[in-house]
């Protein structure tokens, strides 16, 4: 009986350990995903220069998404002199188009 609860310890423990590495290197929230990027994007520089680097990417606001009525607005704009089947084929494309 001892012999079995030591195995199925043993089990529970390589299971718990192969499973660790895994956890740690998946970034979990924003803030870490930003890190592990920036931390790639700065991928050859050194001292002062990485340092700045860092420090500006880490504080970067990330972009606005892009909203229907944006897109829209954009579209119309560019699709000025465009009439009938042409602008509906135009704003179609445009409307789909991710950016």
């Amino acid at each position: 009986m001892k012999k079995l609860i030591a195995v199925f310890a043993a089990l529970g423990f390589a299971a718990a350990a192969h499973a660790a590495p895994e956890a740690a290197s998946a970034p979990k929230n924003s803030q870490q995903s930003k890190m592990a990027t920036c931390n790639t994007e700065a991928a050859g520089k050194k001292g002062d220069e990485r340092k700045a680097f860092m420090k500006e990417c880490l504080s970067a606001k990330p972009a606005a998404p892009v909203t229907q009525q944006d897109k829209m607005k954009t579209c119309n704009a560019d699709a000025a002199g465009k009439k009938g089947d042409e602008r509906k084929a135009f704003m179609k494309e445009c409307l789909s188009a991710k950016k």
